[in-house]
């Protein structure tokens, strides 16, 4: 089984004391004597403890990984381990005998759209939460700036534009340019102020999916390089912490999304981003369209840049033909000559049985594996996602 974190990614958790602090703050608001709290991704324990030490008379521990082991010895430890109910599988799988009165959890990746986070929150919140009962985290927002970055995007293209061997990369560059990376920035890399994208209110949230559309007047002259994306977590009334510029550096950071190529942006310069997250299967796919508007007086034409990471996934033509719909797998030569020579066997089966039965004939399986590969799980979606945006077609 392969863990999602290691020993050493928890620890990294754990020394985010920013993080820590809120959740902390949030849970000590939240727990009363003889709650009963829900700890979804509970990793090593260290708020199923706190809860216990909070005054909880039941917490019910969830994690699908190994780590669990970790947090039943560090409960025993502690002293918590009669109050703590520890089970090692995935949210949406479980029942408890009672709904919790607080559920705490942190599924989210560097950005709160991060796997099956969404899904877990949804369904535990309809079937394991309380009616009026607390979530922890109550709220995320999500920001999006555009950016100076040249140190990053280098990191993204240059490998693939200079090469000792002096070859023609630009190919794999196309690829590198449509996917993310985690970055952290400077405040002075900003080119625009910070735009709200989405709000995940976490009482009421019931898509997995997000888009907007963006603008925004540039600020000063420079060279774009794309836009990065953060989230701030609201933990209770007066509690939360940050993942925005310039802040304390902890686990999450903010997204970088690069352009096709640098930008050359003059203050005032109008620039709109149509931005999508859309899940397939067990994890997100993003989609950026960006619209440079030339600066008044240029002449020149609008830039145009329509990006996704599914023009950046590494899927040679045979992946995708067996992804498609139409697809119907075939027997390779090797197993297909095993099957006739089987049949072709004297005593392959008694002569009453081999009357009746026959011959298996080669050809193509009527099974159909529509969807095979996880991104092309319903060809209709993709297709979709590909499709320029409005914003795009409009020009």
């Amino acid at each position: 089984m392969t863990e999602l974190y290691s020993l050493s990614g928890y620890g990294s958790m754990i020394a985010d004391h920013v993080r820590i602090e809120a959740y902390t703050e949030a849970l000590r608001r939240s727990v009363r004597q003889g709650s009963v709290v829900l700890d979804i991704g509970t990793g090593p324990g260290i708020f199923a403890v706190l809860a216990c030490q909070l005054g909880a008379s039941r917490v019910y521990a969830l994690d699908p990984d190994n780590i669990i082991q970790v947090a039943r010895d560090l409960a025993a430890a502690n002293g918590c381990a009669d109050r703590i109910e520890f089970i090692q599988d995935i949210s949406t799988r479980v029942t408890l005998p009672v709904r919790a009165d607080v559920m705490i959890s942190d599924l989210r990746g560097v950005l709160p759209f991060f796997q099956r986070h969404i899904p877990s929150i949804t369904d535990a919140r309809r079937r394991l939460l309380a009616p009026g009962g607390i979530l922890i985290p109550r709220r995320d927002t999500v920001w999006v700036a555009v950016v100076e970055a040249p140190l990053h995007y280098r990191s993204v293209v240059d490998v693939w534009e200079h090469n000792l061997l002096d070859q023609n990369l630009r190919p794999a560059r196309e690829l590198a340019v449509n996917n993310i990376q985690k970055m952290r920035l400077k405040a002075e890399q900003l080119m625009t102020r910070p735009q709200l994208w989405a709000t995940l209110d976490y009482a009421t949230i019931a898509d997995t999916d997000a888009h907007g559309e963006l603008q925004w007047a540039v600020q000063r002259a420079g060279i774009g390089h794309g836009f990065v994306v953060w989230f701030d977590a609201e933990l209770a009334d007066g509690v939360g912490f940050s993942c925005a510029i310039d802040t304390p550096d902890g686990i999450y950071g903010s997204l970088f999304f690069p352009w096709r190529q640098p930008v050359s942006l003059l203050a005032g310069q109008i620039v709109r981003v149509n931005l999508h997250a859309k899940l397939m299967e067990n994890d997100y796919v993003w989609r950026w369209t960006t619209q440079v508007q030339p600066a008044n007086g240029s002449g020149e034409a609008p830039m145009h840049f329509d990006q996704s990471q599914l023009s950046g996934a590494l899927l040679s033509l045979t992946t995708l033909h067996k992804g498609a719909s139409g697809h119907v797998p075939q027997l390779s030569e090797k197993p297909r000559s095993r099957r006739l020579r089987g049949c072709s066997r004297p005593n392959f089966r008694s002569a009453s049985l081999a009357g009746s039965r026959r011959c298996p004939t080669p050809g193509p399986s009527r099974k159909n594996t529509a969807g095979k590969h996880p991104l092309l799980r319903r060809q209709d979606e993709v297709e979709a996602f590909r499709r320029p945006s409005a914003l795009h077609r409009r020009q």
